[in-house]
């Protein structure tokens, strides 16, 4: 290994590369890292110098409050490659505000842009051949942070570590997408931490979703907590209806996370002159626009998945199949958002941001 250090940044590089050793073409989502990871500790109040190091396990002490009292957040991002060999980030601006707004609520220390950009930056710029050209190809990027300070007392630590891990990807979900609508278990409550990204909301959806499998649905549809009435969120996705030629998306709120992808996709579709209404959706909406053939088209948003389909979902144990459309507004989004990603088309919004 060798030491090496920018004015903010320690990097320590890996001797060797285990890159040509990884199937690019056949990669299972979130499984294979690549060389470096970046860490930067908080302790005695104040962020530590950030490191750039080998990836590798880590030493945690057994009593650590991540592991009591789940003080855990993260942020689900990509890097792309242009046709020139250039690395371009998308908004990551907008991770970063979230990050910290799922700090705050998480009672956990927000991050300096100066460590977050920067370091993402900079590590981007280490792995830039992890990321390869290719439309459906990228380098997803996984900031975390978990609290580490010792003890079992139920009170926030006073230490916390700060990370990006790096994982190349390809499509994140395949084969079509059935869902059902919930109608006991919910994602989120008022006054709870849905709108944060914390590792407890995913891991409080494991059971529900495994329910839904068993049945024969790749994904829930959550509804609100308090009536059951609202279509909020698909999976761990944002989620949109099309009824007619208007597209319906929920309020973001203190339940419902506020996604990069959805509010990008719903520029785009202003953009493109397609007639967005952001307002709960109700379940009798839905159920009424499939019975009358209004319902066109539903599908989910995030980062992993960009913009996903739905072909059915099931309420009360009646199954409704949407209608096949060609051309349909989901894959016109999709198309023109990854475009901009890839910078294949004009980013007329100022969203991408070269490494």
């Amino acid at each position: 290994m060798s030491l090496n250090s920018t004015n903010e940044i320690d990097i320590v590089k890996a001797i060797s590369s285990k890159i040509n050793d990884v199937d690019f073409e056949n990669l299972s989502f979130g499984s294979t890292f690549t060389d470096h990871m970046l860490v930067c500790d908080f302790k005695e109040g104040h962020w530590q110098k950030p490191i750039i190091k080998p990836y590798e396990p880590f030493m945690i002490d057994p009593s650590a409050k991540v592991f009591h009292y789940g003080q855990a957040i993260f942020e689900g991002m990509k890097a792309y490659k242009g046709e020139n060999n250039s690395v371009w980030l998308f908004r990551p601006e907008e991770n970063l505000i979230r990050f910290n707004k799922s700090a705050v609520r998480m009672a956990m220390p927000e991050v300096p842009g100066s460590i977050f950009i920067d370091g993402l930056k900079t590590i981007l710029d280490i792995e830039r051949d992890w990321v390869k050209k290719g439309l459906g190809n990228t380098l997803y990027i996984r900031p975390f942070m978990i609290a580490v300070g010792s003890g079992v007392i139920a009170q926030p630590s006073t230490q916390y570590r700060f990370m990006i891990i790096l994982s190349p990807a390809k499509s994140y979900y395949s084969g079509e997408v059935k869902v059902i609508i919930a109608e006991h278990y919910s994602r989120a409550a008022n006054g709870g931490i849905g709108a944060a990204k914390a590792a407890g909301n995913y891991s409080a959806q494991f059971y529900p979703q495994k329910l839904a499998q068993e049945k024969g649905f790749q994904q829930i549809i959550w509804t609100d907590d308090a009536t059951h009435t609202k279509l909020e969120e698909a999976g761990t996705m944002n989620v949109f209806f099309r009824i007619n030629d208007t597209l319906y998306t929920a309020p973001t709120s203190e339940r419902i996370l506020d996604g990069v992808t959805r509010k990008s996709l719903i520029d785009l579709a202003k953009r493109e002159g397609i007639n967005v209404d952001v307002r709960s959706v109700l379940v009798d909406e839905l159920i009424a626009a499939a019975k009358d053939g209004s319902l066109k088209e539903i599908f989910g948003a995030g980062t992993a998945a960009v913009v996903s389909p739905i072909v059915g979902f099931q309420y009360q144990g009646t199954y409704y199949e949407l209608p096949k459309i060609e051309n349909s507004i989901a894959m016109q989004l999709k198309d023109k958002l990854t475009k901009i990603q890839y910078k294949l088309a004009e980013d007329t919004f100022g969203w991408t941001v070269e490494v």
